[in-house]
């Protein structure tokens, strides 16, 4: 993704070595020159515990260096799920990242975060923040790999997104009917849905962690006799528990790397890195 970005947006490559003492603790050393160089630190956030602590040292380090700006691209943005406390006594964690990482850094792009309760990522990042849409790419790749497509959301939170990629591909489309009752329990029905004669479902979400709820919506379609669906998400997590999901064709973008990181965002995100770095 760096290679890819640094060639989109005119920019060059730096080596930054991380490597960890005996006791754990990591040792982070910049190989460039970063005296005046607006640093852009490429981190998609999947898995984030092991990577925010060398992330935040990475931006301090390049500021000592004398970095004229430290911007983050994270093509995944974590910690954005516990938008308010639910229980008492739960931490905000989505607003205590936020502030860690405003502190760290100058700007932030990322792409299609969780944003529930939130209108924007400005309601609690003090930086510039761009949240970008992997729409667009989505439907190119639809239109260039499906016949007749005909588009599914899990949910009816996900309508307006769905519907968007939807047209922007020529497709109809409908949601589902989902009720979570825990990480690995999902409930779905699919109402009154029907689907068109010849067209291919095509399953959308945002995230894919262990493919539970696109596991069951496959199961909920089998009886319809429908063509075999085609599931996409933005973000594969792919958590333990989602082999099924992959085994089943289930295709990603690369904004987390992995076996299904088939839609390439690398262009949407130089976009965003070109309107932020000055």
């Amino acid at each position: 993704m760096a290679l890819r970005l640094a060639a989109l947006c005119g920019g060059d490559t730096g080596v930054l070595m991380i490597s960890a003492f005996p006791d754990g603790e990591f040792h982070l050393r910049f190989r460039d020159d970063l005296t005046g160089r607006c640093v852009v630190l490429i981190c998609t956030l999947a898995r984030p515990n092991d990577k925010i602590v060398p992330l935040l040292f990475a931006a301090d380090a390049a500021r000592q260096l004398g970095a004229r700006k430290v911007g983050l691209v994270a093509p995944y943005l974590c910690y954005m799920r516990q938008d308010r406390s639910f229980k008492p006594g739960e931490a905000v964690t989505s607003r205590s990242f936020a502030a860690l990482l405003s502190r760290a850094c100058d700007w932030l792009v990322t792409v299609d975060p969780h944003l529930h309760r939130y209108k924007s990522l400005s309601e609690i990042y003090a930086i510039p923040a761009r949240a970008l849409h992997a729409g667009p790419a989505i439907a190119a790749w639809i239109g260039a790999h499906v016949t007749r497509p005909f588009l599914i959301g899990p949910d009816a939170e996900s309508r307006q997104w769905v519907g968007a990629v939807a047209g922007a591909c020529g497709a109809g489309f409908a949601v589902l009917s989902k009720q979570r009752l825990g990480d690995r329990d999902v409930t779905s029905s699919l109402g009154d849905l029907r689907i068109p004669d010849g067209a291919t479902p095509v399953l959308l979400d945002d995230i894919v962690s262990t493919g539970a709820t696109m596991a069951e919506a496959i199961r909920l379609l089998g009886p319809l006799g429908a063509l075999p669906p085609v599931a996409i998400a933005v973000h594969g997590l792919l958590s333990d528990g989602a082999q099924p999901i992959l085994d089943a064709g289930l295709v990603t973008t690369n904004t987390v790397p992995g076996p299904a990181a088939a839609i390439d965002i690398s262009g949407l995100i130089a976009a965003g890195i070109a309107d932020l770095v000055t």
